[in-house]
């Protein structure tokens, strides 16, 4: 394989102009990171026992073949996605479905799905050891003495494993901004990543400094950005790209150590100039301006045996839980957004948080309205409806959410560095949620029968969801937490209710969706075949239309509280 290794030379004493930020890549520059022995049979272990506790009985072994296949594939997919102009980032649970278990049946495979985030976030530490690298410590405390700022530029996995190891290590408040490519959508060597990144710190791009280990992705990243300077340290992989990289580095150091030198060199030379970067344009590519929509997931391809026996799928808000407004939490939220998107003037921050949170729920409310419409345009159309219906249930994904139009650059960039964050914060402090009576009798009925418990929920935050479950004592009872977020559509699709059955290895003769939305739960509840399709009164709906869907039948019975089910489970001789 031709490498070019000469092209990474660079001049021995480059001329530098001193910058206003420098970006760090995370692994291989900040931290060195090593393959521990065991690590793929620790994460296999973990994945077993996952699986095992829903009752899949999967050997480690198993699964360790699997993973092997699965990162080898996902490799070779990194590589190529390298040679892209403007590559786009795999969603957690298309890493999980279409690489790690994708040669597992449908139940296992939607099961390790639906903790998709856990998984790989796991798995970045129990694969992997990570060292900060020599000169790190030395180069951050330096930046915040002489006013540099600081940002993250990575690809991952799992962006919040990386921001727990920075945490771990007392680096975390040294960076003003982290952009992780599983959160913003995008990869390097796709220029957008550093352009959000020189946004969000408000820096023009050919005023900053980026720092990577790799060619194909960081170096030539840098260069179609626009960066001041790129520079390589070097590690393990930086002198065999998986291909020929015609781009040459600003500098090439064997450890961080050369970055403090070379900064306190710019420093103190009033005469340096900028190295000559590719141009720039002062916005982000479209591309990464306007997020691209995850790709929909397709139902699974293997059908649950109808031996298999019951099941519950369950919608949480409305029927497991009510919810209510709530002041505090809300108020606490608009402090946190203030704080990520502030000047330092309080209330100033405060009324830009409060509009910017205004924006974002008013656009989702009205996407869903929009996509609602469609949806019942496409029901009613007996030629049917020239939009997919995939396309027209698709969620909007945390970065979509906050994408504010109209709104400045380093508003944007900032939002959508910590989308994922912010989504999880709002999806806690937007309702105070109370468990309905009757909830906690349904579960314990249902594990002392050996019924398995899903929920599937239309939500802007499955985490929120899975938090809100464990705070009632109850997510120990749930077998997974099947949330539209993570999933990429939202009920009535019938794909989110069949991966509830194929978790449950359930029959949909047998299998009973305990919903409070007609168009939504028992829709989709048909729409994947079950046969018990109950509706409880006193969630989102009004008793009309829960009675009117009773009457047409897309119901099969109504309730007035969930605690009901059980006489129903009993009554039907199951």
């Amino acid at each position: 394989m031709d490498t070019h290794p000469s092209r990474l030379a660079a001049p021995s004493q480059p001329t530098l102009a001193r910058p206003r930020a420098v970006l760090l890549d995370f692994g291989g520059v900040v931290f060195e990171t090593s393959k521990h022995p065991d690590g793929r049979d620790s994460m296999a272990a973990w994945m077993s026992t996952r699986l095992n506790r829903a009752g899949f009985d999967y050997s480690p072994e198993r699964l360790r073949a699997s993973l092997d296949a699965g990162l080898t594939a996902l490799k070779q997919w990194k590589n190529a996605s390298s040679r892209r102009l403007e590559p786009q980032e795999l969603t957690h649970r298309e890493i999980v479905t279409d690489f790690l278990a994708s040669d597992l049946p449908a139940g296992p495979r939607e099961l390790l799905a639906a903790s998709a985030p856990e998984l790989l976030r796991t798995m970045n530490t129990t694969i992997s050891g990570h060292t900060v690298r020599p000169g790190i410590p030395e180069l951050l405390a330096w930046c915040g003495e002489n006013n540099v700022q600081l940002g993250i530029v990575s690809n991952a996995h799992s962006g919040a494993s990386h921001r727990e190891l920075l945490a771990e290590h007392g680096l975390a408040s040294h960076f003003a901004v982290q952009i992780y490519s599983d959160e913003v959508g995008i990869r390097k060597p796709h220029p957008g990543m550093l352009q959000l990144a020189a946004d969000a710190l408000g820096e023009p791009i050919d005023e900053c400094w980026y720092v990577g280990d790799t060619q194909d992705r960081d170096l030539v990243a840098g260069r179609r950005a626009g960066a001041g300077a790129v520079l390589i340290t070097r590690c393990h992989h930086t002198d065999s790209p998986p291909f020929a990289v015609d781009e040459v580095a600003d500098a090439v150091l064997d450890t961080p150590e050369g970055l403090l030198d070379l900064l306190t060199d710019a420093a103190s030379d009033s005469n340096s100039v900028a190295a000559t970067p590719a141009p720039a344009t002062s916005s982000l590519p479209a591309a990464a301006t306007a997020p691209v929509p995850p790709t929909a997931p397709a139902s699974p391809t293997t059908a649950p045996s109808p031996s298999c026996g019951r099941a519950l799928l369950i919608d949480h808000g409305g029927v497991i839980a009510t919810s209510a407004p709530d002041p505090q939490a809300r108020a606490e939220f608009l402090t946190r957004l203030a704080e990520l998107l502030g000047t330092g003037e309080q209330q100033a921050d405060l009324t830009h948080a409060e509009a910017v949170l205004s924006a974002a729920t008013e656009q989702y409310s009205a996407g869903k309205s929009h996509r609602r419409d469609l949806w019942q345009r496409h029901e009613a159309s007996a030629l049917g409806f020239p939009v997919c219906p995939t396309d027209v249930l698709r969620d909007v994904s945390p970065r979509e959410f906050w994408h504010i139009d109209g709104a400045d650059a380093r508003t944007n960039a900032l939002l959508r560095s910590e989308s994922i964050a912010l989504m999880e914060a709002w999806g806690l402090a937007k309702s105070r949620r109370t468990l309905r009576p009757g909830v906690r009798d349904l579960f314990d009925h249902c594990a002392a029968d050996g019924i398995p418990v899903v929920v599937v929920s239309n939500t802007v935050s499955g985490t929120g969801v899975r938090a809100n479950i464990q705070a009632h004592g109850l997510l120990d009872q749930v077998r997974a937490v099947l949330a539209s977020d993570e999933f990429g559509v939202r009920k009535p699709h019938p794909s989110i209710a069949a991966a509830g059955l194929a978790i449950a290895q359930s029959d949909p003769t047998r299998t009973w969706f305990l919903g409070d939305k007609p168009q939504n739960d028992a829709e989709a509840a048909r729409a994947a075949g079950i046969t018990h399709r109950v509706l409880v009164r006193g969630g989102a709906s009004d008793d009309a239309a829960l009675q009117a869907a009773l009457d047409s039948g897309l119901a099969t019975d109504l309730i007035d509280v969930p605690g009901d089910l059980t006489r129903l489970l009993d009554r039907s001789g199951e």
